[in-house]
Parts: C-alpha cells; structure tokens; sequence
C-alpha cells in the first residue's frame, strides 16, 4: 500500500477534490478521511484530483488526509460469496448486521468471504503442471447446488512450482506456487482480486443460439432471451417489473442468479431481501439462495455507491461464467443508476445533456450490457453471462433518455404496459410494443428441440394478435356487432390468446411456471380451435354465437389451469373433444 497521503482541498457532497498528489492514478482506489472513506479517483485536472466516495461524507473536513493504495477499486472473488448478501462496494451486510447492531458504521471495509472458514478443497492439478489463465487446480463444495472451481487468476501464467494435496484450507492459505515465464512466483489462494470497471477476459464470443428457458409464456415463445444476451423490462411505478424479474430469477434455467437492487427504496428492498431468503429453488428442492447473490444499494444509501454496483455485480458474475456456469443478472434499476451518474455528474459540474443526464450516457450502458455473452473460457469452458436490467422511466414516458439509450445496446425489449397492468395481466409485457432480436438466432434450437414448425405456429399468433389491434380500431367507432363472423372469430381467438395464454398466474401450481412442451402444446391446440372455428364459419356457415354457447373457448382459456405441466398428452383429447362438436 501507498504511504503517500494528500489532504482534502474541497468537498461536494460525495465529490472530494485534492491538490498536488500526482501519484494517484485514474480509477485508484484511494482511503479518505481520518475515518478511511472508500473513494475512487475519476479526474485528474493538473494539480487537482477528483475522488468520488462511496461512502456518506457528512463531518468530512478540508485538511484530512487521503491516502492511495496504488490499486484500482476493485471485488474479492472467492467461495462464499453465493447466498450472501452485500452492499454496492461488496460489504457483506449480514457481517455488517452482526458487528454494528443492524447500522452501517462509515469507513468499515470487512472481508467479503469470512477468511478463516474452513473449506474442503479437492486438488485436482500437480507440481509441474503448466497452468493457463484461469486453468483449473481445485474444487469446493460452495454450496449444495454450486461447485466453486479454484482458478489460476486470469493475468498468471506459468509452471505450478509448489501445490498442496486435497484437504481443510482457509482463503488465507496458499495452494499453490506458480512460476511465471519471468520468473516471479504467484502464490495461488481460494481467493482473488479484480477491478469491477475491466471485463475479465475470455478465448472467444460465440454465435448466441440458445435460449433462456423462463417458463414464462409471452417470454419463450413471442420475445425470447438467449443465454448471454440482454434484456430491458422498462414500464411505469407498479408495473410489475420487480416482480417479472423475480420470477424469471425462480424460474429461468440459469444456474446463478445475480439480483443488483439498484437505488430501489429502502423497504421494496427489504422485501425482495425475505422473499429471496425465504424461497424454494423448484428445479431442486433447496433454498434458492444456494445459487443466488444479493446486492442491495438502497435509494438512501451514498449514491456513488449506487453507481459501483452494477459493476460488482457484473464482475462476480463474470467470475462464475469463468467457472462455466450459465449465470442471469437482474440489474433493478438502471434508471437509478442513472440518476446517480446525473447528480455526479453535476457536482463535478459537467455540461449536462438531455434532461440533465452526462453526456457519457449511452457508452456507460453499453459498457454494462457488452459485458453480457456466451463464451469460450480462457480455461476451455463455455459460460454465459445474460443481463435483464429494469428501467423505471418517469411517468411511464418510453421515449426518455434511460430507456432510449438502453434500446440501443439490448436485443430484447419487455415493455410493461400500465393499462394491462391495472387489470391484473401479469405479465403485463405489451405484445405489440416488446420485441426480440433473438428469434431467428434461437430458430433452429426452438426446431430441433421443441417443434419443426415452432417459429411457424409463433409467427401465426403474432399475425392474430396485429389484426385484432387493427380490428379494434374499427370496433370502436362502429361497434363489434357489424364485423362479419370471419373477423369476430379473430377478436376472440385473440382474446383466448391474451387471456388465455400469454397472461399467466404466478401462484398457481400449473401456470407460475410452463415448461417448453406444454407450451407449444397450448399454442396449437388454440391455433388447431382457429383453423376448425374458421371452417365452420366460413364454409358451414356457422355463426359464431352459436360456436361459443358451447362453451369452447371458455374451456380453451381454463386449459392452462386444467391441464397438468405433466399431463401434456390430455391437449390430445382436448383436440379431440373440439372434432366432437356438434351444431
């Protein structure tokens, strides 16, 4: 550590400015205040530097001394870390919680894993070994559901010179001696340290062709996500989208779950906190917290922290795709993050842009959501990282700049729509105004393991849903009763579509989360009742009325809950009780 120290020469709410320290670096890690506040160098203007600090900086005084670490701000990578539940800069807030009395105290900076647990290590490389960036030499038993390999940091390279055999290690032990081309000595410990602002490195990107299984209808089937893409969830307050992003967290078929509450309010944060502890991971019958990490940077806390958190989230979960996992960052929300980068931004007095937000913007969100992909590791693992981020536009306005610019780095759009919202449609995704750039990417995955015509039965329901917002145009000027029976038969096929199977209910057993099979099963058999409705109207000349006193389409919405996830081949007799009707 730096022994060199400078003094405050100006405060301005979490912007501390110093004079004649040329020693510190851009994006340091830097120790203000007699109380060592955690700070980040962000500019350097001649003789003065500009620190931001991430911690409350009331009682701060002009002449206390700051101190470099010569290091930039950076997270501890280690086993641990998944089930716990930490703040914007990776303090562990349960440790916290434990030490203080349930308060914050500033200027503490506890360990991230508790180092001196002890862990069973299973050594799995050898004296002699050449060893790559991020080679594999051991393993440990996290958690019951994640194995956390032990990994060679991604910067060392070399010949393990040293290693001990399989046993009980703490994360200050040394497991191994590895011998760079230059001749330094590495030690190799349980942990590591990177910086949160620079992407770990990887072998290759490769072509996105699998698809984030969400058991979520209007999702996998109208607007999918690929394992390692990006979504947003934009919509107004009470929209449903800290709820969507807990499902998709139960449900989704990544094997960590990453959830950064970003500047969200104190007690929506509290809930997501006992929800989250209090959950059961469906796939496996254990507590969903063996396979999840929680950051929580509430609204009330130091909003540069706010603005770190995203990082360390993204860091950590970068770390697991290391080890070959398929890992889904929930980033609740962007638009606060965004706020924090404002009001920095105006204490360091920058010109603003639009509506007061930093010019820098757009390259900080595509900074966050390029970290997102599907790689070769530098170990010969594939990972994935995917990044659904929440976006809290004011007033519900789509068109602001957060939600603008977020369109530009993501591939996939859920826009929450309020009126469906307010009359209990959940998922309130807007299905003419969400789209996914990852249909034909994922197509011949949905052919090879779903269905051949998949895209082609998906395609038909788009078509019907567009032509009942066309309809709907002329129904309310003229009414629904002038509408000949063809065009009355769309208007409610494409209610039995919307209510039927694109809205789900989250506390039912049969409809929180639908697998694959079911789902396509739903989707032809309601697309199957389309094409039989349509011969008899307009070959038999069956009115429509007469077709819905049979209580077809009623039955057709109800299948959802009716019919087991595993009982799929009833959609068989469901099909076979539509051949029986009769007129």
């Amino acid at each position: 550590m730096s022994a060199k120290q400078a003094f405050i020469y100006g405060i301005n709410g979490p912007v501390v400015t110093v004079k004649n320290a040329p020693w510190l670096q851009m994006l340091e890690m830097v120790y203000v205040g007699t109380e060592r506040l955690i700070g980040e160098v962000i500019a350097v203007h001649g003789d003065k530097t500009v620190i931001q600090v991430y911690e409350e900086t009331t009682g701060l005084k002009i002449g206390e001394p700051v101190e470099g670490t010569g290091a930039p701000m950076s997270v501890t990578l280690g086993p641990g870390l998944i089930g716990d539940i930490f703040d914007g800069i990776e303090r562990p807030l349960k440790q916290i919680e434990n030490s203080s009395g349930g308060f914050i105290s500033r200027g503490l900076m506890p360990d991230a894993v508790d180092m001196d647990k002890k862990w069973e290590v299973k050594i799995t490389a050898k004296e002699g070994d050449a060893v790559m960036p991020c080679s594999i030499i051991g393993e440990v038993t996290e958690t019951s559901l994640i194995v956390n390999k032990v990994m060679v940091p991604p910067d060392v390279e070399g010949v393990i010179t040293k290693i001990v055999p399989s046993g009980t290690y703490t994360c200050r032990d040394i497991l191994a001696t590895v011998r760079t081309k230059n001749g330094q000595e590495i030690p190799i410990q349980l942990i590591q340290k990177w910086p949160i602002r620079k992407a770990r490195p990887y072998q290759t990107r490769e072509t996105i062709s699998k698809p984030l299984i969400t058991g979520q209808r209007v999702i996998d089937v109208l607007f999918p996500l690929a394992k390692g893409g990006t979504a947003a969830i934009p919509g107004g307050f009470g929209t449903g989208k800290t709820m969507t992003q807990h499902q998709l967290a139960k449900w989704s078929d990544a094997e960590i779950i990453i959830y950064i509450g970003c500047g969200e309010r104190g007690n929506e944060m509290t809930q997501v906190l006992e929800e989250f502890t209090g959950l059961i991971d469906p796939k496996s019958n254990q507590p969903l917290m063996n396979r999840t990490l929680l950051i929580a940077n509430t609204s009330n806390m130091p909003v540069a922290a706010r603005e770190a958190s995203i990082y360390t989230g993204i860091t950590i979960a970068e770390y697991y795709r290391d080890m070959g996992y398929h890992v889904a960052i929930m980033a609740d929300s962007t638009s606060r993050w965004a706020e924090a980068l404002r009001e920095i931004s105006g204490r360091l007095e920058e010109m603003p842009a639009e509506e007061g937000f930093p010019a820098y913007l757009p390259s900080r969100l595509s900074e966050f959501y390029e970290r997102a992909g599907y790689v070769t590791n530098l170990n010969g693992t594939v990972g994935s990282v995917s990044i659904i981020g929440a976006v809290s536009p004011q007033g519900g306005d789509f068109s602001e700049p957060v939600t603008q610019n977020t369109k530009r780095f993501i591939r996939c759009f859920w826009g929450l729509d309020k009126a469906l919202a307010y009359a209990r449609h959940y998922p309130a995704i807007n299905w003419l105004g969400s789209y996914s750039e990852y249909v034909d990417d994922l197509a011949q995955w949905y052919e090879e393991n779903v269905a051949p015509d998949f895209i082609e039965k998906r395609a038909d329901v788009v078509r019907i849903l567009q032509e009942e917002s066309g309809l709907m145009d002329i129904v309310k000027l003229i009414g629904a009763d002038v509408l000949p029976e063809d065009q009355k038969l769309t208007l409610e096929i494409a209610r039995v579509i919307r209510v039927g199977f694109l809205q789900q209910n989250a506390y039912h057993q049969n409809d929180t989360y639908v697998p694959l099979d079911k789902q396509y099963k739903m989707l032809t058999t309601i697309l199957y009742l389309y094409d039989k409705c349509k011969k008899w109207v307009n070959e038999d000349a069956i009115p429509l009325s007469q077709i819905s006193k049979t209580g077809i389409f009623a039955d057709a919405v109800k299948m959802k809950y009716d019919i087991a996830n595993n009982e799929t081949e009833k959609f068989d007799q469901f099909k076979e009780k539509i051949d029986a009707l009769t007129f």
